[in-house]
């Protein structure tokens, strides 16, 4: 069997593991799972490294199981939290786990006949029909509340959030959790936890509830909590969270984001969200590192990931976007963008809103009378003369040309290019 242990450790995918681990997972093929709450109809690549180990679990001829937390997604895990989480409704925690579950079938084998095929599971399932005075006697007289208050989770927390406090339901969270780890160990066969780091707390509560409840043993992995090489969290934007969901981030902005981290971000995030191997990374950090400028590993990440997460046509789009942005797309690249890629590619170029009243019009004065392109009409033409100007990535020859609804871009838009890399937008 591979070593996932090793796999992990080359790849900087570990930050603390419970001793015997590595040698529990080399006896044989295990069970592990990793817990997700579904407070949103998507992941975000902020869940992106708990999904890859998983993926790697697989890789090495072990069973990965993903919980998705629809009874602890009621609650809120307190960890790295500074106030509490609002509640969600059982309708809508039923389709955010819907949601989530396609994804994950993106990174995982759900569906073939290996023995060792990913399953999702619902904690729900098994706290639904238990009672409250049942869980506080059989579970809760387990684990101490001292225990429980020791927890860096709960610390951290507290003296966050002095004059509020903690309720009772975020306290309750981590027992929760444990009695997961319990219920899976003892009827899936799950041996292994894994996680982020600020889950270590409420993972070895559950090793803990698995030996003092049977006297079995157990297991936990996490991972380190990403951050950028310059402190700042990772997988936010101005927008917010990077989401995996095409409506929420689409392809192109999704592939941007990777294409834009820095340097020394690239060197880590390779190993950690692409299943390239060691030889092919290494090489291709050391080609980086000769000429950075080219953002080579950045293009390499960007790629892999997107593709991973949208698939091939998607990736391509995005790169066809790209290179749009820089002089080098076609027109029928730019036709066949969605608006909202389109929107999102030229974002930043100046736009000038008319109506469809304003067409037909004159080139020359679209662009230096009823708009500040150009200074004069008399620029204009002189631009066309030299071949430096572009109407939907198409040279302009005449330039006593009329724009008109037959110019629009989704019935809209009309993108007008001046020399290499000034763009604007008019919009109708």
């Amino acid at each position: 069997m591979k070593n996932f242990v090793e796999e992990l450790k080359w790849r900087g995918m570990i930050q603390d593991i419970m001793p015997g681990t590595e040698e529990k997972l080399m006896e044989g093929p295990q069970a592990a799972y990793v817990g997700i709450d579904p407070t949103a109809d998507s992941l975000h690549i902020g869940h992106l490294v708990s999904v890859m180990i998983l993926k790697h679990f697989q890789n090495c001829g072990h069973k990965p199981f993903a919980l998705v937390g629809g009874a602890t997604g009621m609650i809120g895990d307190p960890s790295m939290k500074s106030a509490e989480r609002n509640l969600l409704d059982e309708e809508t925690l039923n389709h955010n786990v819907a949601c989530i579950k396609a994804q994950l079938a993106r990174f995982l084998d759900f569906d073939s006949d290996a023995p060792n095929k990913a399953e999702l599971v619902n904690n729900y399932d098994w706290m639904k029909d238990y009672t409250f005075i049942n869980f506080i006697r059989d579970i809760g007289k387990h684990i101490t509340v001292n225990y429980m208050m020791a927890k860096d989770s709960v610390k951290k927390r507290l003296s966050r959030d002095s004059s509020e406090g903690m309720s009772f339901t975020e306290f309750s969270y981590q027992l929760m959790q444990g009695y997961d780890f319990y219920w899976l160990w003892k009827n899936r066969g799950c041996v292994l936890q894994l996680g982020g780091s600020d889950q270590w707390g409420n993972i070895t509560t559950g090793t803990e509830l698995i030996r003092r409840m049977d006297g079995g043993e157990a297991f936990a992995l996490t991972c380190p909590l990403i951050r950028k090489a310059d402190g700042t969290k990772f997988g936010k934007t101005e927008k917010g969270n990077v989401w995996l969901d095409p409506e929420r981030t689409s392809p192109y902005e999704f592939y941007q984001f990777w294409l834009n981290v820095s340097d020394e971000d690239a060197e880590r995030y390779i190993k950690i969200f692409t299943m390239l191997d060691r030889d092919t990374i290494e090489t291709a950090i050391a080609e980086h590192r000769l000429a950075p400028e080219h953002r080579e590993l950045q293009k390499l990440l960007a790629r892999e990931i997107t593709i991973l997460v949208h698939g091939q046509q998607n990736y391509e789009t995005a790169v066809s976007a790209t290179q749009m942005l820089f002089g080098k797309g076609t027109v029928e690249a730019l036709k066949a963008l969605d608006e909202r890629t389109f929107l999102s590619i030229f974002k930043d170029v100046p736009h000038y809103d008319f109506t469809k009243a304003d067409l037909p019009c004159d080139l020359p004065e679209m662009l230096a009378v009823r708009t500040d392109i150009f200074p004069s009409k008399g620029e204009c033409r002189k631009l066309v003369q030299g071949g430096g100007l572009s109407i939907n990535k198409e040279k302009v020859s005449d330039a006593a040309m009329q724009l008109t609804e037959a110019h629009l871009l989704d019935g809209k838009y009309i993108l007008v290019q001046k020399g290499k890399k000034n763009y604007y937008i008019l919009s109708f």
